[in-house]
C-alpha cells in the first residue's frame, strides 16, 4: 500500500500576521485535529509514524487527518520571557485554530475529534475544555493539565488562567452550561507510568479527580510501568483508541 503523503497547506493568519502551514491526509471521513507534540511541528505526526498506524481509516475514508503546527517555542517553552507577551500570542494562536483554520478545514456540522501526544495532548484537552461545542471526541496521550509547569507557581494572569484547565474547571459552578456540553462528549485521557511519564502522571491523576467532582464521565486509561514517554507507545495507544472511537 502507497504511503500517504498526505497534502500540504499554507494559509496567511491575520491572528498571527504570519502564514501557518498544515498537512491533511485523506479526503473522507471524520475530521481528526491533531496538534504536535512541544516545540513540534506540523508533520512530525508523519515523520514518526502516526499517519501510517492510523492508515486503515484514513484509506477506507473513515477519517481524515489535519496536522496543525505550533507555535510552542515562543509560547509555552519560552520560559525566561514575559508572561504577559508569551500568553498573549498563544492567544492569537488559540484564535487562529479556531477562528481561522477550523472553518476551512471541518464542515459545519461535522463530528470533530481532537487529538495530541504530550504537549499536543495538554492543546488537544485545552481546546476542547475551552470550546466543547466544536469537539465531539478528545483524545488526549501523555498530556499536563496545569500551566503552572510552564508559567511558574506564582503567575497572575487572567489569560494563563483560561488555558490552564486544573485551575479552572474547579472553579466552574455546578450550572455552568458548558459541563452538560462535556457530559455528552467522549473524553479519553491516556498516560503510561514509566520513564519519562512522571508529571504527566501527576497532572492526569488530578484531572481525573476533578472531573469526577464535577461528575463528567471520562476514560482515564493508565498504561504500565513500562509504557514510557514515547512514540513507539503513542503509536500504539492511538489505534487502540481509534478502535473504540470509529471501530
Amino acid at each position: 500500500m502507497e504511503k500517504n503523503q498526505g497534502t500540504y497547506c499554507r494559509s496567511w493568519s491575520s491572528s498571527l500576521g504570519r502564514d501557518m502551514e498544515y498537512k491533511i491526509y485523506g479526503t473522507k471521513g471524520r475530521p481528526v485535529i491533531v496538534f504536535p507534540s512541544q516545540d513540534g511541528r506540523f508533520y512530525d505526526y508523519e515523520n514518526f509514524g502516526m499517519v501510517d498506524a492510523l492508515s486503515r481509516w484514513i484509506d477506507a475514508g473513515r477519517m481524515r487527518l489535519i496536522c496543525v503546527d505550533s507555535i510552542d517555542r515562543e509560547t509555552w517553552s519560552d520560559m525566561g520571557g514575559d508572561i504577559s507577551r508569551r500568553i498573549e500570542l498563544h492567544e492569537r494562536w488559540y484564535h487562529y485554530i479556531i477562528d481561522e483554520l477550523m472553518p476551512l478545514v471541518t464542515g459545519k456540522d461535522e463530528s470533530v475529534i481532537v487529538t495530541g501526544c504530550s504537549m499536543g495532548g495538554y492543546h488537544a484537552a485545552n481546546f476542547f475544555f475551552r470550546r466543547p461545542d466544536l469537539f465531539d471526541t478528545l483524545i488526549s496521550l501523555s498530556g499536563l493539565y496545569n500551566a503552572d509547569y510552564f508559567f511558574g507557581p506564582n503567575y497572575n494572569n487572567e489569560l494563563v488562567y483560561a488555558n490552564s484547565p486544573l485551575d479552572f474547571l474547579p472553579n466552574m459552578s455546578d450550572n455552568h452550561p458548558y459541563l452538560d456540553i462535556y457530559r455528552s462528549k467522549q473524553l479519553i485521557f491516556c498516560v503510561g507510568q514509566g520513564q519519562w511519564e512522571d508529571d504527566l502522571l501527576a497532572s492526569t491523576r488530578r484531572l481525573e479527580a476533578v472531573l469526577n467532582a464535577k461528575h463528567v464521565p471520562a476514560w482515564f486509561d493508565y498504561w504500565g510501568h513500562d509504557v514510557s514517554h514515547d512514540w513507539m507507545w503513542w503509536r500504539k495507544q492511538i489505534v487502540y483508541f481509534m478502535e473504540k472511537v470509529l471501530g
